[in-house]
């Protein structure tokens, strides 16, 4: 109906035009005013009784500017309806609801209530522009108070004001107690590190503290072990474990799919800004065996197939969607041998992770063979690079930061100097925002802002 609506009122605006142009034989009316015209005319129209029902209109701009943003993502309050917005910042969900839900690149989520217009003017959503700088606390970080009350202080006192936060973790258990019933049967809530996570979240979201939900997927121990059916095996036939003697689960298994969703979903619900998948990839091991032939062409398929369905079922809950992936996807045109492939990460996700640690680049990039002495250049070089394949704007972007001791080159500490030439590389790129990796969660003010 109210495409209808448009189009007739539209018709309407372009004859108005041309009757106004005949008979005062002037300029014609400006595009603006014919816009503005035809929306008011369309409200009108609605505002008829009989005519709202089932309709929401609104529209997006940004907070401080007032620029209207297109592309925005609008969820009805129900979460059946999901809407995007066009390049006036308009939007009409199909549902009679007073409370929408909406969020862009580059800026925050918000949840707002809609009313009526008293005039033919749609009633704003306005997003607030925002760049994460975030710390990382693993499983046990975050239920270590002395670790979480040093990070907590940290983003209290310098630029950082996000928080990546292991929900599922390294080894497969889950961080609180979850309501999702594979967890439990799998061992993954054997060792319970946030006693509290209701009371967590209120904290966190009462010091404005962005948070990402960190969820390990494809490397799964606990899972592996308990339905060894679904675990990744050596060419012998039996369950192949990593270096770090953890087994893997099948990246082609549905079922694998579905347990890592749900409890992203949770995620969701629990309150957290966005849901970051990792080791969402095959081991770089080869010679393994999987339920589907081990072809570049099936693993893109098996992560991008997975992240799309993930993206599919998380929509309703106004969540972004992020993946970690190697630094060497920004380089590569195949799928370095692991499933992700640049062009085929860029339709599920909000947002891209690469983790540019420069330790992790063991055969350095074109004109580069000592990455840790050239930390800047690894960093913005890469996601250069990454940009240009991609002709993504810079803001789908943000990277992981090496926050931790060297281990593949000469051994040396990364501090002060070496932080802040990672942080101001993906600034001068324009990434959104930064993320800090350190294994052991202990940071320092040393290399950030205040």
């Amino acid at each position: 109906m109210l495409q209808k609506a448009s189009i007739f009122f539209s018709s309407l605006a372009n004859k108005f035009n041309r009757l106004y142009l005949n008979k005062n034989h002037t300029i014609p009316l400006k595009k603006s005013f014919l816009w503005t015209f035809q929306i008011s005319l369309t409200i009108l129209f609605l505002s008829i009784p009989g005519n709202t029902f089932g309709y929401t209109i609104g529209k997006v701009v940004d907070f401080f500017t007032k620029r209207p943003l297109k592309g925005a993502i609008i969820v009805s309050s129900s979460g059946q309806y999901i809407e995007q917005t066009d390049d006036n910042g308009i939007f009409c969900v199909k549902e009679n609801g007073t409370r929408v839900a909406a969020r862009a690149y580059g800026y925050l989520r918000t949840y707002q209530k809609l009313f009526p217009p008293l005039t033919p003017v749609p009633p704003e959503v306005k997003l607030f522009p925002f760049r994460p700088k975030a710390l990382y606390l693993s499983f046990y970080g975050i239920g270590e108070r002395s670790l979480r009350e040093s990070a907590l202080r940290l983003i209290e006192e310098t630029e950082l004001n996000a928080l990546v936060v292991d929900v599922k973790g390294d080894q497969g258990m889950i961080s609180y107690r979850t309501s999702v019933p594979l967890a439990s049967e799998v061992g993954a809530q054997k060792k319970i590190t946030v006693k509290d996570m209701e009371g967590l979240m209120a904290t966190l979201k009462e010091k404005r503290i962005y948070t990402i939900a960190r969820i390990v997927v494809f490397k799964d121990n606990l899972l592996a072990m308990k339905m060894p059916e679904l675990a990744v095996r050596n060419h012998r036939g039996e369950i192949w474990r990593d270096r770090e003697n953890l087994a893997w689960v099948d990246p082609f298994r549905k079922e694998v799919w579905d347990y890592n969703i749900e409890i992203a979903v949770e995620a969701a619900l629990r309150g957290f800004d966005e849901i970051q998948f990792d080791y969402v990839r095959f081991p770089e091991t080869t010679g393994l065996r999987f339920s589907m032939p081990n072809t570049e062409e099936n693993r893109v398929k098996a992560i991008s197939g997975f992240l799309a369905e993930a993206k599919r079922r998380l929509k309703p809950y106004n969540v972004f969607l992020a993946a970690d992936i190697f630094g060497y996807v920004c380089w590569n045109l195949n799928d370095t041998f692991i499933g992700q492939r640049l062009d085929e990460l860029i339709a599920p996700l909000d947002y891209l992770s690469p983790m540019l640690y420069p330790s992790g680049f063991q055969y350095g990039i074109p004109g580069y063979r000592l990455p840790v002495a050239n930390p800047y250049e690894i960093v913005y070089l890469s996601l250069k690079k990454a940009q240009e394949r991609s002709g993504l704007s810079s803001v789908r972007f943000r990277p992981w930061l090496q926050a931790f001791r060297d281990y593949a080159f000469d051994k040396r500490g990364f501090h002060g100097d070496e932080i802040r030439s990672q942080i101001r590389a993906a600034e001068a790129f324009g990434s959104h925002g930064w993320m800090l990796w350190n294994p052991c969660n202990i940071y320092s003010r040393d290399g950030l802002r205040d």
